[in-house]
């Protein structure tokens, strides 16, 4: 990356990051005093309002691979990364309506646990290990690498290891105090740090280019500002929005334990609901506050080498000091909130998932809290050391997207399938997963011996076809369950009702149409 001297950041800058660094400490010390049950460590006593569940989803999901990445990726290819993002608001939209009616009626702890009762304990277990490797391998320790990568931007000479080392120590410090209360409150002030800084640089590029919209955009290539790309596109081909991108976007937003954490923690189906149309609305504004100012940036910086420069070139080039030490304290943040994320949702499914009744009965409401703090440390010392050896891989993006698109299809099709088809049986879910994963492997070894596939994208959406396939046949040929705990793992047309009634501004099916209209009306305006 770029390197930036020392001298760009001010006495005010450093001010700023450590107000931010110790404002985040004092909040996990002062949380962890409120922590009286496994309840209240893992999923905050389920006592969530709506509008801390939405913005801590938000935060989540906007982590320093994100921010780097969607602006650089804007900056080289054009604006149709942003299809993430606005995806993710639909998903969240469908989330309201079906998944999140069936996982809170249940009251479960894990997502998991969820496929126990719908299919088995040992597809349950086998999901669990499969979300703490990829929360581990991908999601931690990739944002560690990305976070070290951007700091050595502002900080040059930084070691590598030790930096990783340390991010991870300062992260799992506050996680492992307070559980995911701590997570979401921080997460709320993240949220708000990282809006107010991408939006002030917006207004600054804006401004540089005297408020018109045709002076910003004139010097750009043809297709920079459309969504929607050709489908020889190297980057993000239409049909790989089509059937990929929801895919990957449907394991992340409704089976990744992280994310769904937090609904789950909602004091009500209500307010769990209004939490994901507000984060719905979230997700509209990357597009604005990160993806069009690196598209931007391609006419005002056009001589940068790597995509992944971007963002920190624009901050030490046109922000003044006092905003570069929010928007740096901003990076900071997304860091932070996608590892104590990641760390905490690992634990959890590690004391749910993995230990028996006895065991936690054994162990009390003590020992339980303390196994969690102490998973939280061991998983934070992994993901670290491993963190460095993602510069092996292509790159930061490379490396995320091709591990997920190859893990997720299987687990996509036997959720479908679980939630809307009785007839679907444990055996063919585990078969699928089985099958599904060994073929992503294979691909992906492939792959790495030079043979030539299409986007993964489009790997990903017909994998999952191929799996939902598998899943069918086998289910038609074994037997499935029929019982009460099956049964009320399927989704049903009347959990589309609110929880209790509201007037018509509280009704979710309002905020959803018009969340789902809003989204319509900015896809057809970049199309």
């Amino acid at each position: 990356m770029t390197a930036i001297t020392p001298g760009t950041l001010s006495g005010l800058d450093l001010w700023i990051i450590g107000l931010y660094a110790l404002t985040v400490l004092t909040i996990g010390l002062w949380v962890s005093r409120k922590i009286h049950d496994t309840d209240d460590f893992f999923l905050a006593g389920r006592s969530l309002g709506f509008a801390a569940v939405g913005f801590s989803l938000f935060a989540s999901n906007i982590s320093s691979t994100t921010l780097v990445g969607l602006t650089g990726q804007a900056y080289k290819s054009g604006i149709s990364v942003a299809n993430y993002e606005w995806m993710a608001g639909i998903l969240f939209l469908f989330m309201a309506f079906v998944t999140v009616p069936v996982f809170f009626r249940q009251r479960i702890t894990t997502i998991p646990e969820y496929l126990e009762r719908r299919y088995s304990p040992t597809v349950r277990r086998y999901f669990s290990a499969l979300t703490i490797f990829l929360s581990i391998f991908v999601d931690t320790a990739g944002s560690i690498f990305a976070g070290v990568l951007i700091l050595q931007v502002f900080f040059p000479g930084l070691p590598f290891w030790p930096s990783c080392v340390g991010l991870a120590l300062f992260a799992g410090a506050y996680t492992a105090a307070g559980g995911l209360r701590a997570v979401v409150y921080t997460d709320v002030i993240q949220a708000i740090v990282l809006l107010a800084g991408s939006t002030a640089l917006t207004w600054i590029i804006f401004a540089g280019n005297d408020y018109s919209w045709s002076q910003a955009t004139a010097g750009l290539p043809e297709g920079h500002l459309s969504l929607i790309r050709p489908l020889d596109d190297p980057d993000l081909p239409w049909l790989g929005t089509l059937i990929g991108v929801p895919v990957l976007g449907f394991y992340y937003w409704s089976t990744n334990q992280y994310i769904v954490q937090r609904v789950l923690a909602a004091r009500s189906l209500d307010h769990a609901r209004w939490s994901l149309t507000l984060a719905g609305l979230l997700k509209l504004t990357p597009l604005f506050i990160m993806v069009l100012p690196g598209a931007m940036a391609a006419s005002l910086l056009p001589d940068i080498a790597r995509a992944d420069a971007v963002f920190p070139t624009l901050v030490t080039t046109l922000l003044p000091s006092g905003l570069r030490g929010l928007v740096l304290a901003g990076l900071i943040a997304a860091i932070m909130s996608t590892i104590d994320s990641t760390l905490n949702a690992a634990s959890t499914l590690v004391f749910h998932d993995f230990l028996s009744d006895a065991q936690k009965a054994r162990m009390g409401t003590r020992g339980a809290v303390r196994l969690g703090r102490i998973l939280t440390v061991v998983f934070m010392l992994v993901a670290a050391l491993w963190a460095p050896m993602i510069r092996h891989f292509p790159g930061i993006f490379a490396y995320l997207q091709e591990i997920f698109s190859y893990a997720v299809p299987p687990v996509v099709a036997i959720f479908m399938l679980g939630l809307f088809w009785a007839r679907t049986t444990p055996a063919a879910a585990l078969t699928t997963l089985i099958v599904g994963h060994s073929i992503g492997l294979a691909t992906l070894a492939f792959k790495q011996a030079g043979w030539v596939f299409p986007h993964f994208t489009i790997v990903a959406g017909m994998t999952t076809l191929l799996c939902l396939l598998i899943c069918v046949t086998v289910s038609l040929f074994t037997t499935p369950r029929d019982d009460a705990a099956m049964r009320s793992s399927l989704w049903r047309l009347e959990m589309t009702r609110p929880d209790k009634p509201h007037g018509w501004l509280l009704d979710y099916r309002v905020q959803v149409v018009a969340v789902a209209a809003l989204t319509l009306a900015i896809v057809v305006a970049f199309w």
